[in-house]
């Protein structure tokens, strides 16, 4: 490794947890981030642009990104697929930039098969009757889906196990100030900081030449 390269961050959590929140947070306050831009079938909604809403494929076209693994995760919903496209992500790597990838437990251990490189934090809310607070105070959904995310959520807390870290979302800005320290850490791992031995010991091969 010749340069730094940029972390992964994939961010998940129960539906009410703040984890898009905390993502938005973290793209405004830090330098060198950029958001992972999702693959989709389904039609762009007014006002949705290609390349930074989604970009949008055809069907035959999203298929074959997933033949040739074009895709670090992917997903069928609702007859439309949708999917984070590898090479987007590698190239922002590659440049230097951490990228934030907000998703659902599913796709997030898909990621971690087919990267495992990457960051993988779980966001949780204080408790289950502030994540209900949380989920009616939107006044989005209708209370049937507001009881199926609820019931939803216990069984998705269960996957925290398989994250590198736990954030407790009780306050956003102390729980995005968590998740930008781990990012910080993470930059320090020999993994990712053993090429500036290297540039050392070249330094030191060089003065002795």
């Amino acid at each position: 490794m010749n340069k730094p390269q940029g972390i992964l961050l994939v961010l998940s959590g129960p539906s009410g947890a703040g984890k898009g929140t905390i993502c938005g947070r973290l793209l405004e306050k830090r330098d060198h981030m950029a958001y992972s831009v999702s693959c989709t079938t389904r039609e762009p909604r007014k006002g949705e642009v290609d390349g930074k809403n989604y970009f949008f494929k055809t069907r035959e076209e999203f298929e074959e990104m997933i033949k040739n693994g074009g895709l670090l995760e992917h997903a069928s919903v609702y007859g439309n697929y949708y999917g984070t496209p590898r090479q987007y992500v590698l190239d922002k790597l590659n440049e230097g930039l951490d990228v934030v990838l907000e998703i659902d437990p599913q796709g997030a251990l898909q990621v971690k098969k087919s990267y495992p490189d990457g960051v993988f934090v779980f966001i949780v809310p204080p408790s289950l009757d502030e994540l209900s607070k949380r989920i009616y105070k939107r006044g989005t959904d209708a209370v049937d889906v507001i009881k199926r995310r609820l019931s939803a959520a216990t069984s998705e807390l269960a996957y925290a196990s398989k994250y590198d870290y736990i954030v407790v979302n009780d306050e956003v800005e102390r729980a995005t100030d968590k998740v930008s320290k781990i990012i910080d850490v993470e930059h320090l791992k020999v993994g990712r900081t053993y090429y500036i031995v290297d540039e050392i010991c070249q330094q030191k091969t060089t003065e002795q030449d």
